[in-house]
């Protein structure tokens, strides 16, 4: 018996908005789970004063500025890289084995899990380079994890661009890198950014490889060559040696605020700029 569309179209729709609901659910008690717990350990003297006693007591402000500096610094060396690598691939490459091996190899390190960075990172540039455990090692080691998704999300912004742009701009005598400084990236720039801040939350996030690599020191660095622990990793610690509930909740709840904020953030700069643009 044939089902009428109409019918057909109601079904997709309710299936379709149920997953979106059931997602929107998940996402929201694990928020809420979080919030709940960690928000009454949150206050003043927590975010700005030095752990004691393992992380049985005091702050977490060591672990904030660990938080803050690494994943800055993984993204002010990845997103050069990642955008360059894009625009050079889209623009100045025709479609050939060469592109797809890349693209290839990309998708490849994008589902890299993050352990296995930890371990290139440790091996290569805590030992061979001797760099140590350090922001700097594991700085690097977050800008190569994150480079992967840098590329192929701002690589299909650029490609969504229509292609009547640059005939446009090629007519009036403009260069291929005027542009795609002029025309393609303010245009694939939304895309760009929404790249740019998955990365930043996966780096912020990131356990694994920052242990291996940045170390879990305790004290505030004054260079890059210094240990440092970040929220994530003092979390982790602190719940797997079941050194603090009270402590780890807190520093969770506190790492789930500092993402909304840096995410809100972003998607609030971006959507003036298109609305400036426009």
């Amino acid at each position: 018996m044939r089902i009428h569309p109409r019918y057909t179209q109601r079904g997709a729709i309710a299936v379709l908005g149920g997953a979106t609901l059931l997602t929107l659910l998940i996402l929201a008690f694990i928020i809420f789970f979080i919030l709940e717990k960690g928000l009454p350990g949150i206050s003043l003297s927590f975010l700005t004063t030095n752990p004691t006693d393992m992380g049985r007591a005091g702050g977490i402000f060591p672990t904030l500025i660990g938080t803050i500096i690494l994943p800055l610094l993984a993204i002010i060396i990845a997103t050069p890289l990642g955008i360059f690598t894009s625009v050079y691939l889209s623009e100045y490459t025709k479609e050939n084995k060469a592109t797809r091996i890349i693209r290839f190899g990309t998708d490849c390190l994008a589902g890299i899990p993050s352990i296995i960075f930890g371990l290139f990172g440790y091996i290569f540039f805590v030992v061979t380079l001797g760099f140590g455990w350090s922001i700097l090692s594991g700085g690097l080691t977050l800008a190569v994890m994150i480079l992967p998704t840098i590329i192929r999300t701002s690589e299909e912004a650029i490609r969504a661009v229509p292609k009547s742009y640059r005939e446009v701009s090629f007519s009036l005598g403009a260069t291929s890198w005027q542009t795609v400084k002029k025309v393609i990236l303010p245009n694939a720039l939304p895309g760009i950014v929404t790249g740019i801040m998955l990365s930043i939350g996966r780096a912020i996030g990131e356990t694994a490889a920052v242990i291996f690599t940045a170390g879990s020191s305790l004290r505030i660095p004054s260079s890059v060559f210094d240990s440092t622990r970040t929220m994530a990793v003092h979390f982790y610690i602190l719940a797997r040696e079941g050194i603090s509930a009270e402590n780890a909740y807190a520093t969770a709840a506190t790492l789930i605020i500092a993402v909304l904020i840096v995410n809100l953030s972003a998607y609030w700069l971006m959507h003036r700029f298109i609305a400036k643009r426009s």
